[in-house]
């Protein structure tokens, strides 16, 4: 079966899309994750943990904002 270059055009950005958001998602879950938890056992660490945590997320975030331009641009 063949597939004109249009659909497969169209199928590569949905997987890229795909893997470009769930990568990025599981960072940011996993960087909140354990932020939480470090507070929850040492709640006087809030102060010094939550800066690099936003950080942290921003630059994940980032991640996903680049691969949304390059998914653009195919």
């Amino acid at each position: 079966m063949s597939m004109d270059p249009e659909s497969v055009r169209i199928f590569t950005k949905g997987i890229t899309i795909a893997i470009a958001t769930l990568a990025p998602a599981y960072a940011i879950g996993m960087i909140v994750t354990k932020a939480m938890e470090s507070i929850g056992r040492n709640p006087e660490s809030t102060g010094k943990l939550f800066v690099p945590m936003l950080l942290g997320a921003a630059f994940a975030e980032a991640i996903a904002i680049y691969a949304l331009v390059v998914v653009f641009t195919l």
